[in-house]
């Protein structure tokens, strides 16, 4: 009985987060804004990644993606945004090397988001690149800087020691180095 009520406190404490971080990036994205370029949901996505892992910190940006779109952005705001913390939260998994989720949301969202977002916005928008890697430099600056100043948070949580407190408390493993 108390390992299931201690399983639903973490499922509860994971959902809050993965809320709490989705609010973050639509706020942050909202009031500091780059032209096609929104930075800090790959800022958020990193952290999730690392405190959450690959499926809350993708469910993070997808709830931040939805606000976004009912705000008035395109399928972009979701379809740029779910890629990079599966891929970075994946690796962290693997590695627990926070440098490394940095490559996966870069990948994940500079690479897959960018050419999976091409097709739906020709579909939906009537685009008209003429490539398929039409979105990729518009993509990969925003999460490399976004990316980068993630991981740097990350580092400073680390060296301070509230991120293996935090991730002791999310029942995740610190990571290494």
């Amino acid at each position: 009985m108390q390992q299931i009520q201690a399983k639903t406190q973490l499922r509860t404490k994971k959902m809050v987060l993965t809320a709490m971080l989705a609010c973050l990036a639509f706020v942050l994205n909202t009031y500091v804004y780059f032209p096609s370029m929104a930075p800090f949901q790959h800022f958020v996505d990193v952290i999730a990644a690392v405190l959450l892992g690959p499926w809350y910190a993708c469910a993070a940006a997808f709830l931040c993606g939805i606000m976004r779109m009912m705000s008035g952005r395109t399928i972009q705001a979701v379809v740029g945004a779910v890629f990079g913390p599966i891929l970075g939260g994946l690796i962290y998994q693997k590695t627990h090397n926070i440098w490394l989720v940095l490559v996966g949301e870069v990948a994940g969202t500079g690479l897959l988001g960018a050419m999976t977002a091409y097709p739906l916005m020709k579909l939906f928008y009537g685009l008209d690149a003429q490539s398929p890697l039409y979105y990729i430099p518009l993509y990969t600056p925003a999460a490399l800087v976004g990316g980068g100043m993630g991981v740097a948070a990350l580092l400073i949580f680390k060296r301070s020691g509230l991120l293996n407190r935090m991730l002791a408390e999310l029942g995740r493993e610190a990571p290494r180095g």
